[in-house]
């Protein structure tokens, strides 16, 4: 009942303009989006890599029609990632790209022009001393990001994969990517999908990501675990102790502003941990997006305000 309202009030200036002005909900965004410019994203990403966390950064936007952005967006991450390298920051923080942002969803070239503009992007991420992460959408473009996956690591192998647990194929692309060098962010999916190709009952979903995480603790890749279900990461913790994976062999994720309590507490306990860092003047649309596309990002967003940990 709550999607409809909430993704038109994501294309509204107006409530925009309320909510980044409005003193309570101001530091309510400001929680879970550091600031709209490179510099403020820079420095959020220095005050965690400070606390022992490591950063995966996302500017923010997605389903761009428009070349001019798209070119404009590669901009930004070009922008990014040269300011990491000047501040020292690569070694601990890379950066996440939707591909859609960059020009997938343009009609024609969509996958040319992605494919290119992500090679942009990867170069210039090794020049900076770091890597980039393929943020997966929803199910209709599994199939192109997958592609323009094989073809990046070809020549940028270290390139990230990301691979939704709700998808009823996650299971065969975790065993078709488990191999030694493969970066794999397992996540349990945010997007409001059929019954046809995703499970919609949370236990369901649960179950699959628990057997998608057995695939990739047992496998050669480095298995990275989204997650911020505390059941999922003392299972996750288990599993690695299971498989005899030592810490620093795979790494836990989740985003900027939730549970940075127990964030904390896996960095002291020597766990490699990576927050997931939006930025841009996209925030406000990315936000309600997100809370609209699944009903459980609601609840879980509240949650997050009541609870840090």
């Amino acid at each position: 009942m709550l999607r409809e309202p909430l993704l038109l009030l994501s294309r509204s200036q107006q409530v925009k303009k309320l909510v980044s002005t409005m003193p309570v909900s101001a530091g309510i965004v400001r929680s879970y989006v550091p600031g709209e410019s490179t510099g403020s994203a820079v420095d959020a990403t220095a005050e965690l890599v400070d606390k022992g966390l490591s950063v995966t950064l996302d500017f923010l936007g997605e389903d761009t029609l428009d070349a001019a952005q798209a070119d404009a967006t590669v901009t930004a991450y070009l922008e990014l990632l040269q300011q990491l390298a000047a501040r020292g920051l690569a070694r601990s923080a890379e950066v996440s790209v939707k591909l859609s942002a960059i020009g997938q969803a343009l009609p024609d070239s969509g996958h040319k022009t992605a494919l290119e503009n992500a090679r942009t992007i990867c170069r210039a991420a090794r020049n900076a001393g770091t890597t980039v992460t393929l943020d997966m959408e929803d199910h209709t473009t599994t199939d192109s990001t997958l592609s323009i996956l094989r073809e990046l690591r070809k020549d940028f192998p270290e390139t990230g994969a990301v691979l939704q647990a709700y998808l009823h194929r996650t299971e065969a692309d975790c065993r078709a990517l488990a191999y030694e060098g493969s970066r794999v962010r397992l996540c349990k999916g945010a997007y409001n999908e059929p019954e046809s190709v995703a499970y919609q009952d949370t236990i369901d979903v649960d179950r699959s990501y628990v057997r998608c995480l057995k695939i990739l603790l047992a496998g050669q890749g480095y298995p990275m675990i989204a997650t911020h279900d505390p059941r999922m990461v003392e299972i996750a913790s288990s599993l690695a102790a299971r498989y005899g994976r030592e810490q620093g062999t795979y790494e836990f994720q989740m985003l900027y502003g939730i549970r940075p309590e127990e964030q904390a507490r896996l960095a002291a306990s020597g766990e490699t941990m990576r927050v997931y860092l939006p930025y841009g003047e996209e925030w406000y649309g990315y936000l309600m997006r997100r809370l609209a596309e699944r009903p459980q990002n609601l609840s879980f967003f509240v949650k997050s305000l009541i609870s840090k940990k």
